[in-house]
């Protein structure tokens, strides 16, 4: 079993340079997240909206994640489960309740999600806030999937090369199997070699195929 490590004692590849240093990614990064937060703030208003009539908490959730270099970065979503949430996870990881093998916490009927927040997460909405986070940098609209700062204890040492570049909103882990693919070794390898083998060309084809995937409403 590996050490546990801290977001200071990060280490990331020597292969991964294309993908995280890319200009023409940060250009579609920037206006893809720039038309899509015009585009749809009417969407956010309503559910904005519907959140804060629909029970006690805030509009917002906001989570710490690993960025970039193992930075700590802080992001939001909407809510979709009950307010302290958090704080009654790591009882449901003791009574085995999690779906994944390790690090993601996934329950496909979990307790604390609210009934907004199921139907918010099945079409992907929930995601819709942390355009903003795509737009000033921290994230990407296609990456890896973000790991919370929480969930640190839980990585082994070579998962931290996934963090060689930007968390990203959509991954080919969500495309390919997220409902299926509960080892978080094979999400690594899956985004290792996204990394290493990423072109401008494949994201847009994410991009699209999400579009589709969202709209599927097959998402939980």
């Amino acid at each position: 079993m590996s050490r546990p490590v801290t977001v200071a004692e990060h280490w990331v590849g020597p292969q991964v340079s294309a993908c995280g240093q890319s200009w023409a990614k940060r250009v579609v990064d920037v206006l893809g997240s720039f038309f899509l937060l015009g585009a749809l703030s009417p969407v956010i208003a309503v559910i904005s909206a519907v959140i804060r009539v629909s029970g006690p908490g805030p509009i917002l959730f906001a989570w710490d994640i690993v960025g970039a270099g193992g930075r700590r970065v802080r992001s939001h979503k909407f809510r979709t489960m009950v307010p302290h949430a958090e704080a009654l996870e790591r009882a449901l990881r003791e009574q085995g309740a999690n779906e994944m093998s390790s690090v993601y916490f996934k329950m496909r009927h979990d307790p604390r999600v609210t009934p907004v927040g199921r139907i918010l997460r099945k079409l992907s909405l929930d995601e819709l806030p942390s355009l903003w986070s795509v737009l000033r940098g921290d994230l990407s609209l296609v990456g890896p999937r973000p790991v919370r700062v929480a969930e640190i204890e839980y990585l082994k040492d070579w998962h931290w090369e996934r963090f060689a570049v930007r968390p990203g909103l959509t991954s080919p882990w969500v495309l390919n199997g997220k409902n299926a693919i509960h080892d978080f070794d094979e999400i690594v390898a899956s985004d290792l070699d996204y990394i290493r083998n990423w072109t401008l060309r494949g994201d847009l084809l994410i991009l699209l195929r999400t579009l589709s995937f969202m709209m599927s409403g097959t998402n939980h």
